[in-house]
This record gives C-alpha cells, structure tokens and sequence, in this order.
C-alpha cells in the first residue's frame, strides 16, 4: 500500500471489458522523504475519491481481487480516502 493524492481524472471509451463502468484516476504517490520519486499512476477508483483528495492505494492482485474480478486488467486500486497524516519527521530521516 501506499499514501498519494488524486491529482486528474482518465476517460477511456474504448477499454478492455474487464474495466467497464470503472471510474479512473491520476493518482500522484505523496513524497515522504527526499530520495522518494515516483511518477503518477492510473488507479481504478473503488470508493468515489476525487481530485485532490489524499487516498490509499494497493497494487497487483490485491486490486484486482479488491474489485472481485482477479483476471482484470488491473494493477492499482484506491481503497481509501484518507483523513490525516501525522508523522515523525525525526524517524523519517533515518
């Protein structure tokens, strides 16, 4: 799992049919320490998160088995919508 922030929406007409009625989204992984980098993934959204709301996601066959189709051509999935954040700089930088 990790934490990120929806930062753009996906609109595919033509799509593999295991994602139909699927809504995606960008979803940019939030940067925790300085050498973190990632680029932006395409999720499917399981829970009605939005642009730039901060989310939880799952990748490989968690999301897929998340959706309850594991042959789905699948590999993120947000699972959450996430509140707050608190954290230990100190023990980040370790």
């Amino acid at each position: 799992m990790w934490v990120g922030r929806v930062v753009g929406t996906l609109v595919a007409t033509p799509k593999d049919e295991s994602l139909t009625g699927s809504k995606l989204l960008f979803v940019q992984p939030m940067k925790f320490y300085e050498d973190q980098r990632r680029n932006p993934v395409v999720a499917v959204d399981t829970i009605g998160a939005g642009t730039g709301e901060t989310v939880l996601v799952v990748e490989g066959s968690s999301a897929r088995h998340l959706l309850g189709r594991p042959n789905a051509a699948v590999d993120s999935a947000i699972i959450g919508i996430i509140d707050s954040i608190e954290l230990n700089k100190e023990l980040l930088e370790e």
